[in-house]
């Protein structure tokens, strides 16, 4: 069950015909975890794949999805949220060392943490697994 999703079509040149490839990219939450996913096809010759992952996005997809749609903050929703439910979330969603839970927890206190929506709203439902309140600002639209 996809409880959230974003997607973008990008365009470039085939590596085997010198044609327009399309990839159809996309990061969604599928029953509780973090995907992605890429589907490509040249409009001029039979080139085509698809290849899905788990976990954060290649830096490129992340990178068309941003640009597209923008890119959303994840902040706590009071400031009296207790650090360790906090640090027990992130470290086990984000598969962190203590120490590098420790800076995430203090982005997200401070400025939010910033990413795409899928990042961010996977994100707030792994802290919200801890009860951890928070508070997800859309990008602008």
């Amino acid at each position: 069950m996809i409880t959230a999703a974003q997607g973008v079509k990008v365009t470039s040149t085939c590596a085997a015909c010198g044609g327009v490839l399309v990839r159809d990219v996309g990061q969604f939450i599928d029953r509780g975890q973090l995907r992605w996913g890429i589907e490509g096809r040249c409009q001029a010759c039979p080139d085509a794949w698809c290849e899905t992952g788990t976990g954060p996005a290649p830096q490129e997809m992340r990178q068309a999805l941003l640009a597209e749609h923008g890119a959303a903050r994840l902040r706590l929703a009071t400031e009296e949220a207790g650090l360790v439910p906090v640090l027990r979330a992130l470290r086990e969603m984000c598969h962190l060392s203590l120490g590098e839970a420790r800076l995430m927890a203090a982005d997200l206190s401070e400025g939010g943490l910033v990413g795409t929506s899928v990042e961010m709203a996977y994100q707030a439902r792994g802290l919200r697994n801890r009860s951890v309140a928070t508070a997800l600002v859309p990008p602008p639209a």
